[in-house]
């Protein structure tokens, strides 16, 4: 790994360790901003990539974790949390709740706990591969142990 890594990487770095989370962080050659393109790198199925998306549920930010392999259903999503409306947040939304830029949002290391849900799909792989903090990196995790390290709730989210 370099020996200076950006502050976001470092701060998700940071809550891995404290989290006891066992995968260490991976710096990629390419930038992974999506699925594929993490994937294609890594060599695994876009499936075993866990998308960290973060929607704006009535105001409040609410962190979708789901396999590179689905898309969100948000009406299904606003339903299983109990608001009126969830919708993709603006990269200012993001940034704010995060601290981290959309591309390379992770699981862990934001400024505040976020609410989270986890796609039960993600169990179906061995590894799974999370960002961890900017689009140049990830680490690798399991599903259980992305539902401890989040708090996150394990659903179906398609």
């Amino acid at each position: 790994m370099p020996e200076k890594l950006h502050p976001s990487v470092m701060k998700v770095t940071e809550a891995l360790r404290g989290l006891g989370a066992a995968g260490e962080v991976v710096v990629l050659t390419d930038p992974a901003p999506t699925a594929v393109t993490a994937a294609a790198q890594l060599g695994c199925e876009v499936g075993a990539i866990a998308n960290s998306l973060v929607f704006d549920a009535d105001g409040a930010p609410l962190l979708v974790l789901t396999s590179g392999a689905h898309r969100v259903d948000t009406g299904l999503v606003a339903g299983l949390v109990g608001v009126a409306k969830v919708k993709r947040a603006t990269p200012d939304f993001v940034k704010a709740a995060t601290g981290q830029t959309i591309g390379g949002v992770a699981p862990v290391g934001h400024p505040a706990p976020i609410r989270t849900l986890v796609d039960k799909w993600l169990s179906r792989h061995e590894v799974v591969w999370a960002a961890a903090g900017h689009a140049h990196t990830v680490f690798p995790t399991t599903f259980d142990e992305l539902v401890r390290i989040t708090g996150g709730t394990p659903v179906e989210v398609e």
